[in-house]
């Protein structure tokens, strides 16, 4: 084929490509965001294109890459991956072998059939191959500076479109650089650090648990770019359980399942989040207990996080709470003093704006329940100070945050307290106010009533009613039997300390 047939071939492509996509985002959007795009060249199976703006290249970037690349695939099966350029708009050629149209085709071609654009996207494109083993969308550089300091194009990864479809994308602000260590969660720090340099599965699987918003995340994602920088040739598949339910279904629904097998049987490492979300499914349950087996019994990691521990997984079958536990199950415990106000440290100068310390102690001492929260206000008084124009005080902390504020500032109720003491260990709440006896039922039952009376301003006869009409008598027992155990049995002493701070939180 010659050089202008090819730059004709490719040339209907794209207008094929543009017209599915102006179908696909709506009339408003493509004129907005992707009309722009001008096909520069396609060379060595790398498609160049580009925009007149940077700011138009980010965005396209992040809203409409991967489809870009999934439709160019379709149409051209050799094109392993987009390169989106910044390239200021330039008047049409004039002279009579030069082409160009509102369509976006390739430019001016010489009397070699090649415009100077294409072979200097070409060249440039030889020099800087893009990284085919990064999730989404990835660049030449690292996956921390690209956006921010090159200009040389955005590239759109090839790589398995089955896994790109099935992977959820990865935060670049969640690092171990970005990770704040205490010890709430040091160990778990320590063990997703030592999974993601260790070149061998080390432990098999990672268990991380712990409350909602307290880094799980956070640290599954820093495990995944920290295994992509040292080794970009492994497979990394990482998603929700629900969304490895939803393919599950959908492979049965369609007939396909040896298809979903074999994609996930055959990947470096495995990363299910929130894993609780299969409990109670069984078919999906069964899938995935073969597919952990598979991958363990291949030396393939297998990282998992939930809100508790395998043990107290609900509506989960023992054999699968049993292999859960097999490697290394590391908590998250709620948050410090200390570490949060580490971690609103390290969040202000990140946005590299100053805050007095006061208003970041005031912060750390107030909201308690998860970092997701602590850094959602960090967030807001530094907005608010940065579009009113107004400095950052204690008293514009206090009046922009008042609802926040005021709902930390609630009361723990008995009813809380029976309900997670019932939860962490796994008796009915209705056990609370029952008169069994047994210490399965009335140990729980004691702390409970332990907690009411420090965390509560409830007298001691009202706690008793609250549980089953017992006399008051009965509630200042269960309080010195918790406290003489907490002194002889640590490991006591540290579950009703781990409860009274989630409660607190």
């Amino acid at each position: 084929m010659g050089r202008e047939q090819a730059t004709a071939r490719v040339t209907e492509q794209w207008a094929r490509v543009r017209g599915r996509l102006r179908t696909e985002v709506g009339e408003a959007a493509f004129r907005s965001w992707l009309k722009p795009l001008t096909l520069v060249s396609e060379a060595r199976n790398v498609v160049r294109m580009s925009v007149p703006t940077r700011f138009m290249r980010d965005w396209v970037a992040d809203n409409y890459a991967e489809r870009i690349h999934a439709l160019w695939s379709d149409e051209n099966e050799s094109v392993q991956s987009v390169e989106i350029v910044v390239q200021p708009p330039s008047r049409p050629n004039p002279k009579p072998d030069g082409r160009h149209d509102e369509g976006g085709n390739l430019s001016a071609v010489n009397g070699k059939g090649r415009s100077r654009a294409a072979s200097s996207a070409e060249e440039d494109s030889t020099r800087s191959k893009p990284d085919r083993n990064r999730g989404g969308v990835s660049m030449s550089k690292s996956a921390k500076d690209d956006l921010e300091k090159s200009d040389s194009g955005l590239y759109i990864e090839a790589g398995r479109a089955s896994d790109r479809d099935i992977s959820a994308p990865l935060d670049p602000r969640f690092t171990f650089d970005n990770f704040v260590v205490g010890k709430p969660n040091e160990l778990a720090y320590a063990a997703a650090r030592r999974v993601a340099e260790a070149g061998n599965a080390p432990f098999n699987p990672l268990f991380l648990y712990g409350g909602v918003g307290l880094g799980k995340t956070h640290l599954m994602h820093a495990i995944a770019w920290q295994i992509k920088t040292q080794t970009p040739d492994r497979r990394i598949i990482y998603l929700s359980a629900e969304k490895f339910m939803y393919q599950f279904v959908k492979a049965l629904r369609t007939k396909d399942t040896m298809s979903f097998k074999e994609q996930f049987r055959s990947v470096d490492i495995l990363m299910i989040d929130d894993v609780q979300f299969i409990g109670g499914r069984e078919a999906t349950q069964e899938e995935f207990f073969h597919t952990f087996n598979a991958l363990v019994d291949q030396n393939r990691q297998v990282v998992i996080s939930a809100d508790k521990s395998p043990s107290d997984l609900e509506g989960v079958e023992e054999r699968m709470r049993s292999r859960l536990g097999w490697g290394l199950v590391a908590d998250i415990h709620p948050t410090t003093y200390e570490l949060r106000l580490g971690i609103l440290q390290s969040k202000s100068e990140q946005l590299d704006v100053e805050i007095p310390p006061k208003v970041l102690e005031f912060l750390a001492h107030k909201i308690t329940s998860n970092v997701r929260e602590l850094e959602g206000a960090l967030n807001r008084i530094v907005a608010h100070a940065t579009l009113v124009g107004r400095s950052v005080t204690l008293e514009t902390t206090q009046d922009v945050l008042h609802d926040l504020l005021r709902a930390n500032d609630r009361r723990v109720t008995i009813e809380e307290i029976q309900k997670r003491v019932a939860e962490h260990y796994n008796v009915r709440i209705a056990d609370m106010h029952s008169a069994r006896r047994a210490r399965a039922v009335a140990r729980p039952r004691q702390v409970a009533m332990y907690l009411s009376k420090h965390l509560t301003s409830r007298s001691l006869p009202e706690i008793g009613r609250k549980f089953g009409g017992r006399d008051h008598t009965t509630v200042m027992h269960a309080v010195r039997k918790i406290d003489e155990l907490k002194t002889t049995d640590s490991s006591f002493a540290e579950d009703v300390e781990l409860l009274r701070r989630m409660l607190e939180g």
